[in-house]
């Protein structure tokens, strides 16, 4: 029986990967010898001519997007002014007026997609690389701790780590290509030659920017997750995810912006209660808009600030009720008051049971000289790092969505230890006037 259930899985894997190869090959045949000609300008057509041969996949995605059905093509995306400092031209296009790039800013995408650059441009996204640029001690974490201070390695933590979700600065080389250490990236918030921050790419992967991709958590997930901002775990662990996880196979991810509504999906994922158009609510891409708190800084606030560049971006009170009226498609008001109820009730704790009390210490310790120069070799700051940037932030996410055993097991169970720790390293420096061996 064993032999023969290994023969069949063995079958049957040979299926799969015959059918994938076929149907790869498929793809790549059927872009081999696509002609289009409809919309299309000249030189786009010679684009996709030769850009099917040599990189068929990216003509692959881009015949399935909306841009192929508009006649947008790549020339309309990646040709620049001569004098723009990313001008360079192909092989093809000596001789002529016509300069391109690599590089396509959200600026290039805000042309056409007006709305939605201005709405990015004022959330907390557009901060996502702009918030590190003083931030001194993380550039010590990144090249002189984790790089070591190599001569010549020391940027492989950044460059490969943070800045593939928070962007970076690009910068261009004498040929006004971009250099080896800022780019590629998926980075939310590059800072581009031309000025402009942003990246759609990270969310609307290129060149097919299919809408249905960007609405499933997944589009989040590759930067939302681990032990600091567990959220795509979050999402899953909360009887949301619970629901995509079980049947979201056959729900409806491509309906038209500001009409995806319940019906086309039996929960929200990510984009539902932050972005997408809802019952009365228009479509942004202002990911602050709905929210109440801040939920990833030290200590969590309301948020009140107009500025973007703020950690309180945002008005906590109105983003509260815009939240509740996604809530409100599926559940009742008294569901929905005692769900923030319980959250706000957990966040509160954080604050005033750890955050401020291990605080205190901190700034005990400090004023006594009795902290390490090194954060990173004292128990004590390493504890409290902890505190605040893991176990914190997974009590107080996992309490606002819903995520039982985040709040709790990885949550508000894990900060209990960190506390005590805190007490009894800080009781034994106090008593003895010097930091333990």
């Amino acid at each position: 029986m064993k032999i023969k259930l290994t023969a069949l899985f063995a079958i049957s894997l040979w299926a799969v990967i015959w059918s994938v190869g076929v149907s790869a090959k498929g793809v790549a045949a059927d872009v081999k010898t696509l002609k289009m000609t409809r919309d299309i300008s000249s030189i786009g057509q010679d684009c996709i001519s030769c850009h099917q041969q040599e990189s068929p996949g990216q003509v692959a995605d881009w015949k399935m997007s909306r841009h192929a059905h508009a006649g947008v093509s790549c020339i309309d995306c990646h040709a620049v002014t001569k004098d723009s400092p990313m001008a360079t031209q192909h092989e093809t296009l000596v001789g002529t007026d016509i300069y391109i790039t690599a590089l396509v800013s959200p600026a290039v995408c805000g042309r056409c997609h007006i709305d939605a650059k201005k709405q990015f441009d004022s959330s907390g996204h557009f901060r996502a690389y702009h918030q590190i640029i003083p931030k001194d001690n993380l550039h010590a974490l990144t090249n002189v701790h984790e790089g070591r201070s190599h001569p010549e390695l020391q940027g492989a933590p950044k460059e490969t780590g943070c800045m593939q979700c928070h962007g970076t600065k690009i910068e261009l080389d004498e040929n006004k290509k971009p250099t080896k250490e800022t780019w590629p990236n998926n980075g939310m918030g590059n800072i581009y030659p031309d000025g402009s921050t942003g990246n759609c790419t990270a969310c609307h992967s290129r060149h097919k920017f299919d809408i249905a991709e960007a609405r499933k958590p997944n589009a989040c997930a590759s930067c939302h997750l681990g032990p600091d901002h567990p959220n795509i775990e979050i999402f899953n662990n909360s009887k949301h995810g619970h629901i995509f996880n079980t049947n979201s196979d056959d729900w409806r991810w491509d309906t038209a912006p500001d009409a995806w509504e319940p019906g086309d999906y039996r929960a929200p994922t990510c984009a539902t209660c932050h972005m997408s158009g809802i019952g009365e609510l228009n479509v942004t891409h202002n990911v602050s808009e709905r929210l109440y708190w801040n939920l990833w800084a030290k200590e969590s606030k309301v948020r009140g600030s107009t500025d973007v560049l703020s950690p309180l971006l945002g008005d906590g009170p109105a983003g509260r009720e815009k939240m509740k009226s996604v809530c409100k498609n599926c559940h009742s008001p008294s569901h929905t008051n005692g769900f923030f109820a319980q959250g706000d009730k957990a966040v509160k704790l954080y604050n005033e049971a750890y955050y401020k009390p291990a605080t205190e210490m901190l700034n005990t310790l400090k004023e006594k000289k009795l902290l390490k120069d090194n954060p990173w070799t004292d128990t004590f700051q390493i504890k409290y790092y902890y505190l605040w940037h893991h176990e914190g932030r997974r009590a107080r996410q996992g309490a606002m969505m819903g995520a039982a055993d985040y709040a709790h097991w990885h949550g508000f169970f894990e900060l209990q230890q960190d506390l005590y720790e805190l007490e009894m390293i800080y009781k034994k420096r106090i008593e003895t006037g010097k930091i333990e061996e």
